[in-house]
């Protein structure tokens, strides 16, 4: 009695009390010895029935971040107490890890006595109130107390958002004039069929639709420009005008509507336009919580520092959705849409701050930002094409673009697209060239190829238009199919080594195969992912099909006839599957571990149905290296 009395005399709080309530806890104290390295409490888990005070040996205790990483170290040695703060604060569960260093005893007080003690001696309980409070000054600390969802928005839309097709939407008929049709008529004939928005087409009823009207043309172009009302409503058309298949759906048109910056977004059935969608129509209806209310608020947003926070939300919109099921595919285009969203606002600023272009010119993407596949951890990839112009002004305009290109990469970087360090961006001058320039890049890349300019530049081969003039692109593609009708046996030649540089991690007797990476064995699944990407991408190019995104790549290659609908869905759904996993990984180091996202995994984080899941993915991976093998380098033993 009197050793555990002499002892909690030189313990903080209890050091505190009076002698005769000193003397009543102590005789209440039971002895609990811990064998070294046995884990006592779990984080969040382990209901506490009290605190411990430490006689002899030591705690160490811990955060556990979703990869099992230990978190804000620290160790509670002879003298100190465990508990306080989590009976007191956490609703009795344990805030921290905790685990026995060494062979430990200790004296247990029951959370029953321990808060009659806060109650009655206010220093007492000042004393773990104060100490929470300077530990949540950490703010390693203090991210992993609070809750993991803290972003306070939700951005789960209705299932039916990404389950309803366009064709059972309720559409607007169309409403259509000739373009040479007076302005104030067309003006009465929307007041009349009360509608907002009118379709121009350059004949008579039933002829091609060229553009559109709408209340805010007139307000902009008639009323606030003082126009002639008597003109043909052909010199104030809108355009160009955006369509979409019936089959398609729903996210799918709304995502449309913002990448092309379109209100409104014709249907078609078979060839036949059938009526048409308005986009506020289709926000308001269909999801008051979703991400396309999110992307609306970035194309809203005003600043870098606006456009920063909302990319910052952007791991927690990706996390509810993959945890409501929503497909990594249909993830993966949010985010690039978002992405888009924030580049335009800053090439748009970029021009109004710098004036009109000297010339026409195109401001791509590429990699996977190309591809529509972002994930969480992305940096810059782009460049820009501009038309050829005559001597004189060549400097000129390549001066307009070089500090164009420096204004757009460097806000991307403060936003979080950092510099892409391969210097893959615009403001590098080798990624800022002419159209002709451009062409005898693609050239050289595709007659000079090796094992390492194969893999340097595959990714100029994910070139997708962002802004500028699409004929730009256009020409440019043109240019690419003619070329790879030559004969470019060298080019995917190396192109196939370039897929066959990443075998997937199987060993003979089908075990993940892994590699250290601090305390962890785990695996690259950016690296397990990228020979189906290059596999899908040499196909495309052999067969001159330009879409960038790998689910659009096979799904033009099987209706070609490249591959089966089996090989097809196969590589779908491991492409998808990895894709998921990933992102999901990501999104879970930004929010709950508040670290920097990566893209190794270690396999003990998983299940036994996803790691059996994973392995028959890496053989289907390792069979289609093998058509490649077979298909395109011969030689290869």
């Amino acid at each position: 009695m009197s050793e555990k009395l002499d002892f909690l005399r030189t313990v903080k709080p209890f050091d505190l009390l009076p002698d005769d309530v000193l003397a009543e806890v102590a005789e209440g104290l039971q002895e609990v010895r811990h064998p070294r390295e046995a884990i006592i409490y779990y984080q969040g888990v382990t209901k506490l029935r009290g605190i411990d005070i430490i006689v002899e040996g030591e705690y160490e205790t811990f955060f556990y971040d979703s990869q099992q990483n230990k978190r804000v170290i620290e160790h509670s040695r002879a003298g100190e107490c465990y508990g306080g703060i989590s009976v007191l604060l956490n609703k009795k569960r344990s805030l921290r890890t905790v685990r026995a260093k060494k062979d430990t005893r200790v004296y247990f007080l029951h959370r029953r006595e321990f808060r009659a003690l806060c109650k009655a001696y206010e220093k007492f309980f000042h004393f773990f109130t104060a100490r929470y409070g300077q530990r949540m000054l950490n703010e390693e600390y203090a991210h992993f107390v609070r809750p993991a969802s803290s972003a306070g928005e939700n951005y789960l839309a209705s299932d039916q958002l990404f389950s309803r097709r366009i064709e059972t939407l309720e559409m607007r008929p169309l409403d259509v004039c000739a373009a040479y049709t007076p302005i104030h008529e067309v003006a009465r004939r929307m007041a009349a069929a009360r509608t907002s928005c009118y379709f121009i087409t350059n004949a008579d009823v039933g002829g091609h639709i060229i553009g559109y009207v709408t209340d805010i043309t007139l307000r902009d172009k008639v009323v606030a420009g003082l126009l002639d009302a008597q003109q043909p409503v052909e010199t104030i058309v809108d355009a160009p005008v955006v369509s979409i298949s019936s089959r398609a759906f729903v996210y799918e048109a709304i995502l449309l509507m913002f990448r092309t910056k379109t209100r409104y977004l014709l249907v078609e059935t078979d060839g036949e336009y059938v009526g048409f969608l308005s986009r506020n129509k289709l926000l308001t209806d269909d999801q008051d919580q979703s991400p396309f209310i999110f992307i609306q608020s970035v194309k809203q947003a005003v600043a870098v520092p606006e456009l920063k926070r909302r990319w910052e939300q952007v791991p927690e919109m990706v996390y509810q959705l993959l945890n409501r099921g929503v497909k990594p595919e249909i993830v993966n285009q949010v985010i690039t849409t978002v992405s888009d969203t924030i580049a335009l606002k800053l090439i748009e600023g970029a021009i109004a701050e710098l004036g009109p272009p000297p010339a026409k010119f195109v401001y791509m993407v590429l990699g996977s930002e190309g591809r529509k596949e972002q994930t969480l951890l992305t940096d810059q990839d782009n460049a820009i094409i501009y038309e050829d112009k005559a001597n004189e002004h060549r400097e000129e305009v390549r001066a307009y673009f070089l500090k164009f290109a420096e204004m757009v990469s460097d806000q991307l970087n403060a936003i979080g697209f950092s510099y892409c360090e391969g210097g893959f961006m615009a403001k590098n001058p080798k990624w800022t060239h002419s159209l002709s320039h451009w062409k005898r890049n693609y050239v050289e890349w595709m007659t000079d190829s090796n094992p390492e300019s194969g893999m340097q530049f595959a990714a100029s081969f994910d070139c997708r238009y962002l802004y500028g003039d699409a004929e730009i692109m256009d020409e440019l593609h043109e240019f690419l199919a003619a070329e790879l009708q030559k004969p470019r046996d060298r080019f995917f030649h190396y192109m196939a080594v370039n897929a066959l540089q990443y075998e997937p991690p199987l060993t003979f007797f089908r075990n993940i195969r892994t590699f250290a990476v601090g305390t962890q064995q785990v695996f690259n699944l950016k690296r397990t992912m990228s020979p189906i990407v290059d596999l899908v991408r040499m196909y495309a190019l052999r067969h001159r099909i330009f879409a960038t995104n790998t689910g659009e790549r096979l799904e033009a290659l099987r209706a070609e006839g490249v591959f089966t609908e089996r090989e097809t869905q196969e590589l779908l759904q491991s492409y998808y599957y990895l894709m998921g996993v990933r992102l999901k990984k990501q999104a879970a180091q930004i929010i709950s571990d508040n670290v920097a996202p990566d893209n190794y995994l270690d396999p003990k984080t998983l299940t036994k149905v996803e790691q059996v899941t994973l392995k028959e993915i890496f053989k289907v991976i390792s069979d289609f290296q093998l058509k490649i093998k077979v298909g395109f380098t011969k030689s290869l033993g």
